[in-house]
């Protein structure tokens, strides 16, 4: 972002953290360009939303519904950012699928090596990014989230974001995260962990029938746990690791 600044001519603020208020004074004093994750665009106002010009959204996988004045990026620190644009790599960028899903990235951008020394890419110069997705009917790139997140439960994959998705519509929930955990029967199960509305009771029964109803049994969580909060990084994005450990009541590794 900072690059992007200098090299316009670009006036850029930078905020320590992310809170709604700031970010509403901002676009009120005059800031029409913004990045942000989907957690944080989704706290803001619809008239904060409205006023600006763009708004560049990170993470992995983009959920469904969004604004018309955003664009989807994808990238990672090894890529120096993003380097996908609503499915469109940038000049000089090449993107591949490999035969398991995992999404392959090469250009001048990528990162020499690691700190001790380790360079991640293949011999093509292609470097294996985690993330798992493929190629729409358009040829743009669709991402499906990291494969770390994939939760395989008795031998389905279930993907977190579109449950992520559909619960937020429940009236009673505030934020929702699908962690998958250890289980001796499933290998994995799928919970939910939620932070509720004031006052509002979620139980488990109204989750798996929602889920049910518009994905499927196979994507319907097998247990529900609520939270005050959801352990965060300073940008907004879940520690799944630690919410998942935290479910378990195991340490973060």
């Amino acid at each position: 972002m900072l690059t992007r600044a200098r090299s316009t001519s670009t006036p850029f603020e930078l905020h320590p953290g992310f809170d709604v208020a700031d970010v509403a004074a901002a676009v009120k004093s005059g800031v029409t360009l913004i990045s942000l994750v989907s957690t944080a665009l989704f706290r803001l106002d619809q008239a904060t939303i409205d006023a600006l010009r763009v708004i560049v959204l990170g993470g992995s996988a983009p959920p469904a519904g969004l604004p018309n004045n955003v664009v989807t990026t994808y990238g990672l620190t090894e890529s120096g950012s993003g380097v996908v644009y609503d499915g469109v790599p940038l000049d000089g960028v090449d993107v591949a699928i490999a035969d398991d899903g995992e999404i392959l990235l090469r250009g001048p951008m990528l990162l020499r090596a690691y700190r001790d020394g380790t360079d991640p890419k293949d011999s093509a110069g292609f470097l294996p990014t985690g993330d798992l997705g493929a190629f729409g009917e358009d040829g743009r790139l669709l991402v499906y989230g990291r494969r770390e997140d994939v939760i395989v439960s008795g031998g389905e994959k279930i993907w977190p974001a579109p449950v992520e998705q559909l619960l937020l519509s429940h009236p009673g929930i505030e934020e929702v995260v699908i962690v998958g955990v250890p289980d001796p029967e499933w290998h994995q199960r799928a919970v939910a962990c939620v932070v509720a509305s004031p006052a509002a009771t979620v139980t488990l029964a109204e989750v798996r029938e929602l889920v049910r109803s518009e994905l499927g049994a196979v994507y319907a969580p097998r247990e529900l746990q609520l939270f005050d909060e959801l352990p965060r990084t300073s940008i907004g994005k879940v520690r799944r690791a630690e919410l998942a450990a935290a479910v378990t009541g195991r340490s973060v590794p």
